[in-house]
């Protein structure tokens, strides 16, 4: 699984600073959250063949996550661009884009898919042989939600030796990847286990900005491999947090610890701090696995 963070700072772009934009690769596939001004720019600078993007999620209507949008989607247009995509977001993302479609004349040639959003609970939006993204209902002054990016369950690994040992012919080895026991012709029974190895951990990532303080999406994320949790503010400016129902950096390290997941990582960092260091110093106070999201950072997990 790979992490690429085009942008992760609130509101303003900056001339080195970028708004929310995330590109997530998992089981061989490219998925584009949130889409702030200058996605298109990040992408091409972190040098991502973000053609291989054919699905994309807004987590919000608020500019700094989507303002990106309509100009992609034109440099597809101009890009030649035929495979279909798809749009996750909530409902007016459509009406939105259409209108600066119609208004510039510009329709693209590929199909345009929008799956618009309106649950307030978790629901599966998402799903192929090898992931599944459900939403994370989040608390903002306007409907937002997370994500949370999961591999199904993968396939077991065949003991080659052990099958050769008990002379398995080669139909019954889908039934040992799929975790089913083996009866020979003498009528003993071989424990799956001992014709196959358990699978590699299924890998899993949760997006979850922006958002104020919110224990309800704890249940959602539990034992989640990486979080990415907003943290606007330090703690000095929790007040301004819960007035824009924004989170601090201790806040989002809270809901890691009790979420018992694996790394958590900050971004939509306040323009008004200088540095980001002390977000990381505040986090680690209560949970020790901390990361710091900026603009061109690449983690991989």
């Amino acid at each position: 699984m790979n992490l690429t963070i085009l942008g992760c700072y609130a509101a303003t772009p900056r001339t080195f600073t970028n708004p929310t934009s995330q590109v997530l690769e998992i089981s061989n596939r490219l998925f584009l959250i949130d889409c702030g001004e200058g996605t298109q720019t990040q992408l091409r600078k972190n040098k991502i063949r973000f053609t291989a993007i054919n699905q994309i999620f807004i987590s919000h209507l608020h500019g700094d996550h989507f303002y990106g949008l309509i100009g992609l989607i034109s440099t597809f247009t101009l890009l030649n661009r035929h495979n279909p995509l798809t749009i996750y977001g909530p409902v007016g993302i459509k009406e939105v884009i259409k209108l600066q479609l119609r208004l510039a004349n510009s329709w693209p040639q590929y199909e345009l898919n929008f799956v618009e959003l309106k649950s307030k609970k978790s629901e599966v939006i998402y799903e192929d042989k090898k992931i599944v993204v459900r939403t994370i209902p989040l608390k903002h002054r306007v409907y937002t939600n997370g994500f949370l990016f999961t591999e199904k369950t993968k396939e077991r690994k065949l003991n080659v030796d052990k099958v050769q040992e008990y002379q398995i012919e080669s139909c019954y080895f889908q039934n040992i990847k799929n975790g089913r026991d083996i009866t020979l012709d003498d009528g003993r029974v071989i424990p799956n286990h001992v014709l196959s190895f358990d699978p590699p951990k299924s890998e899993s990532y949760a997006f979850c900005s922006d958002t104020q303080y919110d224990e309800s999406i704890v249940p959602i994320i539990k034992g989640v491999q990486v979080l990415y949790h907003e943290s606007t503010f330090l703690n000095a400016e929790e007040h301004v947090a819960e007035k824009t129902m924004h989170s601090t950096a201790q806040q989002a390290a809270k809901i890691a610890h009790q979420a018992n997941v694996g790394k958590l990582i900050l971004g939509h960092y306040s323009t008004r701090y200088e540095s980001i260091k002390l977000f990381k110093k505040e986090a680690e106070s209560i949970f020790k696995n901390v990361l710091l999201g900026d603009d061109g950072a690449n983690f991989k997990f």
